[in-house]
């Protein structure tokens, strides 16, 4: 299980005023965090910073 203790969570830049999103943490070497973030404290995916920079560079060829 990955140590998120040093996290820096931060909201989705495209988050709704109503709180309905989820806070990334990707400010540590050799993970990343996401999480609800109406839930801080439930579960947290973990993805290698490789996969998280596939993920996201798949969305901004769909969008």
């Amino acid at each position: 299980m990955a140590d998120f203790g040093g996290a820096v969570w931060r909201k989705g830049s495209r988050s709704g005023a109503e709180g309905n999103c989820v806070e990334v943490a990707d400010n540590l070497p050799a993970v990343v965090g996401v999480r609800d973030s109406k839930d801080v404290a439930g579960p947290v995916l973990v993805f290698s910073p490789q996969a998280w920079r596939s993920f996201l560079a798949t969305i901004d060829r769909h969008h």
